[in-house]
C-alpha cells in the first residue's frame, strides 16, 4: 500500500504515477534478483538518449526495421486497409510511424501511447503539423495495463495496434503472451497488430548493438539511476555503477544490468539498501525470436499471421496479424 504520510517539508506530492514508480523500484531493490522495470528508463532524458541509440552504427534494430518499412509501407498500408485507426504502443518519437501515414488512405486517427508524458506531446504536437489531415490523440498511460480507448468514430472503424522496435522483446515469454492476449482484447473481433521482433543473430552482433562505442547505451541505462535520484527522495552515487550487457544463450536473450563498482550503500525513501561489489541490478531483457517460435505465441493469443515482411540479412521481421 502506497504511504498515507505527507511528504517532506518542500516536496511535492507524489502523482499516482510516481507512486507506482517509488513502489515498482522498492519492491525491484528488494528482491533476491534485483531488478527495475524497464519502462522506466522513458523520461525525457531516458527518451532523448533511446532516440541517440536508434542512430549508433552499432544498434541494427532500428535502421533495419525502418528500412523494411520504407520498402514494405505500401503492402503494409494496404493490409492495414481504409476506415482504420492506428494505436501505436510505446510511441516514443514516432519516426517509423511517420512512413505508415504517409502511405495509410483514410485513417480515422492515430492513438500514440506513451509513458512520458513530456516526450509523448512533443512528438504528438509535431505530428500535427506534419500531418494536419490526420487527427492524432496521444494518450499518457502504461501499454502494460488495460487501455480504455476512447470509442471509435464510427462502429465500422478498425482498430489497428502498432508496435514497432521489437520492445515485445524486453518481456518474458509468459508476459509476451499476456501482452499478445491483451493487445487482442483491445483491437476487438475486427482488430489487427503490425508488430516489430528481432530474430536470433549471432551473438557479437548482438552484444555489439548494446555495448556502443560512444558509451550511449551506457548513458541510458546509468540514468535510470539518475532518474531515481531526481524523482524520488533517493541518494544513490551513479558513478559507483557500470553498465553491463551480455546475451543469455540459453534463454535467447540480451540482458542489461548495472553492475556495482564497490561495497556501497544507496537509500530510496526510508530504506537503505547494501550492495556488494560486482552485486547487479537487473534493469532490462531484450528476447531475440524465431518466426516460428513467435508465430506460435501469437497464434496461442488470438492472432493469425497474414503477412510478414523482412530484411535481406533475416536480422529482423515485422509481421502483420489479424483477430
Amino acid at each position: 500500500m502506497p504511504s498515507t504520510l505527507l511528504p517532506p517539508l518542500g516536496r511535492k506530492p507524489l502523482s499516482e504515477t510516481d507512486l507506482q514508480f517509488r513502489d515498482d523500484v522498492l519492491k525491484g531493490l528488494n528482491s533476491p534478483t534485483r531488478a527495475i522495470p524497464s519502462k522506466y528508463f522513458y523520461d525525457r532524458q531516458g527518451s532523448l538518449l533511446f532516440d541517440q541509440i536508434c542512430e549508433l552504427q552499432e544498434y541494427y534494430p532500428t535502421r533495419t526495421e525502418t528500412a523494411i518499412m520504407k520498402h514494405s509501407a505500401r503492402m503494409i498500408a494496404a493490409c492495414i486497409g481504409t476506415n482504420s485507426r492506428l494505436v501505436e504502443y510505446g510511441s516514443g518519437s514516432s519516426l517509423k510511424t511517420r512512413i505508415l501515414l504517409d502511405q495509410v488512405i483514410e485513417l480515422d486517427s492515430y492513438l500514440p501511447i506513451d509513458i512520458s508524458r513530456e516526450h509523448l506531446h512533443t512528438t504528438a504536437s509535431n505530428l500535427a503539423t506534419e500531418y494536419p489531415n490526420h487527427v492524432i490523440q496521444p494518450i499518457v498511460g502504461d501499454f502494460t495495463k488495460p487501455i480504455n480507448l476512447p470509442k471509435t468514430s464510427s462502429a465500422q472503424t478498425k482498430t489497428c495496434i502498432y508496435f514497432p522496435g521489437s520492445t515485445i522483446g524486453n518481456f518474458t515469454h509468459d508476459e509476451a503472451s499476456d501482452l499478445l492476449h491483451a493487445m487482442r482484447t483491445t483491437a476487438g473481433e475486427r482488430g489487427s497488430l503490425l508488430i516489430g521482433f528481432d530474430l536470433h543473430k549471432d551473438k557479437d552482433v548482438l552484444e555489439a548493438a548494446y555495448n556502443d562505442r560512444k558509451g550511449v547505451t551506457a548513458r541510458f541505462n546509468l540514468n535510470l539511476l539518475s532518474r531515481i535520484n531526481r524523482e524520488l527522495d533517493a541518494q544513490i552515487e551513479v558513478a559507483n555503477f557500470e553498465h553491463k550487457a551480455i546475451f543469455n544463450e540459453q534463454v535467447g536473450r540480451i540482458e542489461m544490468r548495472l553492475r556495482s563498482l564497490c561495497n556501497q550503500s544507496i537509500r530510496v525513501e526510508d530504506q537503505f539498501f547494501h550492495i556488494n561489489e560486482g552485486d547487479e541490478i537487473l534493469t532490462e531483457y531484450s528476447h531475440k525470436y524465431t518466426v516460428e517460435g513467435f508465430t506460435t505465441m501469437a497464434d496461442e493469443a488470438g492472432w493469425s499471421c497474414r503477412a510478414a515482411w523482412y530484411d535481406p540479412q533475416r536480422y529482423f521481421a515485422v509481421m502483420y496479424l489479424e483477430a
